[in-house]
């Protein structure tokens, strides 16, 4: 047993309960949060459709909510367990415009990155199994096919199967479901380009991208399991109704069979990141508001150019990811029962703000939601000449301010996987982050925080991947990463 689940373990059998100082709850944060000057309007992509007044989603193919009604819809729901349990009461707390809700498919950028936040993702990865490259290039052809019509809440194949002696192009269990705001995003990794002895795999390998070609570094503490990290392609699927997220990469993954196998997936719930000024700052699961000085799609066109979207003439080799990003992601659990065992006032130090409000450290009484959106003073001290916020406070430590300016888009998730062995909780934060260049924008970060982060301590990095985000599916385009083939 290593010095973590020793920690863990003990934290456990202690038989005297946490104080509980109850955090309140904040008012929402979307009228206190300042809109970048310059603000220009999120693109295309991300605008979502309104659908008419009978709830249809397009004109295209057959729509899902219209294949049940009435008592056949309760059917369904009565039938559904698992990751959609409690889906019917889900359904009735969330608005209304979020569950009709549908995003364009195509654009100058893939859905899924600066769209406001779904609550629920699902994402998988994939390692390519065929040698052809025509196979390759069919499967991104039927994928892209598929993902327009469920991102248009239509059922796969645009109709219903009439022949019952053949299996359903759709698998069904999205039937009678709203769009609610699906997105699916599509990545290409080194694997792609290249097997593990470096030799081209498709006659791809002189346009990998140099991100991929130099991969992630390792960082102090990681803990991989490389089964779980990277792969070929992949695939985010985001959605306010987690069994439309299910639906996606399921189909996604059947479409795949023959040329592709999947390599891991992950579930995540209880978006841990706002991408737009409309969304209040999420908790992350040790109760506090993280990510607030995140990106949202209104910042000016100068900033996501600067930080998000990569540029022509940022690699020679790889122009055809102009218009593209990159997809960073880090599996972290949350060292919950260590955690619960610290006292407010440590909590609040490890972190650098108030539980309650979200506001620095450095504002000394907070007493409003607003105080979140506070500069932090880091010079701040208290009346015995302490500094408010400590040096080694996670947000004095990853904050764009203390960073020389780098930012990127968080747009992670929280994850629950039950408890391990010994009965403690598997659960933490899959972080996501779409960055121009992670070499300028998220390694330094990231190697600063497992170095000198007080967080660190309660926190174990189990799974990471990195790929390249092509550039939005064009009108005219007949598969995903076009541009890549062209």
């Amino acid at each position: 047993m290593d010095e973590t689940q020793d920690k863990t373990a003990q934290a456990q059998q202690e038989s005297q309960a946490p104080t509980s100082e109850g955090p309140g709850n904040s008012s929402s944060a979307s009228d206190a949060a300042e809109q970048s000057e310059g603000a220009s309007a999120p693109d295309a992509a991300d605008q979502p459709e309104k659908p008419d007044a009978a709830g249809k989603p397009g004109p295209k193919g057959t729509s899902r909510r219209a294949m049940f009604t009435g008592a056949g819809l309760g059917a369904v729901l009565a039938g559904l367990a698992g990751v959609a349990g409690g889906r019917a009461w889900e359904a009735s707390r969330r608005p209304e415009d979020a569950i009709l809700t549908t995003y364009p498919f195509r654009g100058d950028h893939q859905a899924g990155i600066t769209t406001p936040a779904q609550d629920n993702m699902f994402t998988a990865a994939f390692d390519v199994s065929t040698t052809d490259v025509e196979d390759l290039k069919t499967l991104l052809s039927d994928w892209a096919v598929a993902a327009e019509q469920m991102a248009a809440g239509e059922l796969i194949g645009g109709q219903p199967s009439s022949n019952k002696q053949l299996p359903p192009k759709d698998t069904g269990e999205a039937w009678g479901y709203k769009p609610n705001g699906l997105t699916i995003t599509f990545g290409v990794g080194k694997g792609l380009f290249v097997d593990a002895d470096g030799k081209d795999r498709f006659g791809l390998a002189a346009k990998m991208p140099a991100v991929l070609k130099e991969g992630m570094p390792s960082f102090a503490g990681d803990q991989l399991h490389a089964a779980q990290s990277d792969g070929d392609l992949l695939i985010q699927a985001c959605s306010n109704d987690a069994q439309v997220c299910v639906h996606a990469i399921r189909n996604l993954t059947r479409i795949a069979f023959g040329t592709a196998a999947l390599r891991w997936s992950q579930v995540g719930y209880g978006r841990t990141s706002s991408t737009s000024v409309d969304q209040e700052t999420p908790r992350n699961l040790f109760g506090f508001k993280d990510g607030t000085n995140n990106i949202k799609a209104e910042d000016s066109a100068d900033q996501l150019n600067k930080h998000l979207w990569v540029q022509k003439g940022d690699d020679a080799a790889a122009e055809w990811m102009t218009g593209g990003t990159y997809y960073v992601a880090r599996r972290i659990r949350m060292l919950a029962e260590i955690w619960d065992r610290l006292r407010l006032i440590e909590q609040e130090q490890t972190m650098g703000r108030d539980k309650r409000y979200g506001a620095p450290l450095s504002i000394a009484n907070p007493t409003k939601a607003s105080e979140e959106f506070t500069a932090v003073d880091y010079k701040a001290k208290d009346d015995k000449g302490e500094t408010l916020v400590p040096a080694d406070a996670h947000i004095a430590v990853v904050s764009p301010e203390q960073n020389q300016g780098r930012r990127m888009l968080r747009r992670g998730y929280n994850y629950t996987d039950g408890s391990d062995s010994l009965g403690l909780l598997q659960a933490g934060l899959f972080f996501i982050a779409f960055v121009r260049d992670p070499r300028t924008n998220f390694y330094p970060i990231l190697d600063r925080m497992t170095k000198s982060d007080a967080l660190q301590e309660y926190l174990k990095h189990e799974a990471s991947a990195l790929f390249a985000i092509p550039p939005g599916i064009k009108e005219g385009d007949t598969m995903v990463a076009a541009s890549l083939f062209s």
